[in-house]
């Protein structure tokens, strides 16, 4: 692979005309844009939670408009089969009427894949996106086949609705780099969607940055230096994240039944060097680690029966532990 050069000033521009240009279309959502900025240019997968009408379709869409991307959508539901999403053999004929097999792939050969409520579907098809999203490649029969690069998984849940969904397994959370919460439209906000969407002047998506660009940013943000006393400072917050640590706050010895495994700090260091490239920086700091500390640790964190019952979220407890740290989420 050729030697990225370091050019921390190019890479802010870009990242800077990617956000504005998804700014011209999305309305409002400042933190969730940048959350999945994080997540796609440090090549990880995201999952969004929100109710529905908030403009999660539009939003992933967007980005991928705007950096040229190939983008699918996936509608998940209870009768979604796992050859569905990544395609099958099927029989052809040739001219002489021979016959053999041929791989018809399906919608996940896209670089950016929107898997629409992905709670709906059974675990046996949950699992097949999640192997594809950690692989990068999808097998069928004795066939393995290489999934587009760069490769993005974006799915949504709804929280609202439980009946007749199959949640993700706390274990297969893991393998998403953030979690990222799209709160609801204020009221300014919901007029300037109106005046958008019920007009016939609708906003043109000009591309801004390409696969390539896409690609050498992420591999410079993995040049980003990280100090050891920074890296320290990450390894002692997630060790709060368990209750049985003498250096957890009183929230997680009283609340939390298990904490963040060892891709919490992975996820909190991959997502802290691109906030470090955004603002044209090749160093990480403290306050890249408490910025992303909440979506990278939200889903790795799971309450005990008690802290449920109380409505405890876990985004109080890691800003509990931030502040036990001296950092301010």
């Amino acid at each position: 692979m050729q030697e990225t050069v370091i050019q921390p000033e190019a890479w802010k521009e870009t990242i800077s005309r990617v956000r504005g240009q998804i700014g011209e279309i999305i309305v409002g959502q400042q933190e969730v844009v940048e959350q999945m900025l994080w997540c796609i240019f440090a090549g990880g997968h995201a999952l969004l939670e929100g109710i529905p009408g908030l403009g999660k379709t539009m939003l992933v869409r967007t980005i991928a408009d705007t950096l040229d991307l190939s983008f699918s959508r996936i509608q998940f539901t209870p009768d979604l089969m796992p050859s569905d999403i990544t395609g099958t053999q099927i029989l052809s004929f040739g001219r002489q009427g021979e016959t053999g097999m041929t791989f018809q792939s399906g919608p996940l050969f896209s670089s950016i894949v929107l898997a629409d409520e992905i709670n709906r579907a059974t675990p046996k098809t949950q699992s097949a996106l999640l192997e594809a999203m950690q692989e990068k490649t999808v097998t069928v029969g004795n066939e393995t086949h290489r999934l587009p690069s760069p490769f993005f998984v974006l799915a949504t849940q709804n929280p609202l609705e439980n009946e007749g969904t199959y949640p993700l397994p706390e274990a297969q959370l893991d393998r998403f780099l953030l979690k990222i919460l799209v709160p609801y439209p204020s009221a300014d906000e919901l007029k300037e969607i109106v005046r958008r969407t019920t007009s016939n002047h609708a906003p043109t998506i000009v591309k801004q940055a390409g696969p390539e660009e896409l690609l050498e940013i992420q591999h410079g943000a993995r040049e980003v230096l990280v100090a050891d006393e920074v890296l320290d400072y990450a390894a002692r917050l997630l060790m709060m994240s368990h209750p049985e640590e003498g250096t957890a706050p009183e929230g997680v010895k009283k609340y939390v039944r298990f904490g963040s495994g060892p891709r919490g700090i992975q996820s909190i260091i991959s997502a802290g060097k691109v906030r470090a490239v955004c603002q044209g920086r090749m160093h990480l700091s403290q306050s890249d680690i408490n910025a992303v500390a909440v979506p990278a640790l939200r889903h790795r964190i799971f309450l005990n029966f008690e802290g449920q019952a109380l409505g405890i979220t876990t985004d109080q407890v890691i800003k509990e532990m931030l502040q036990a740290l001296g950092g301010r989420p």
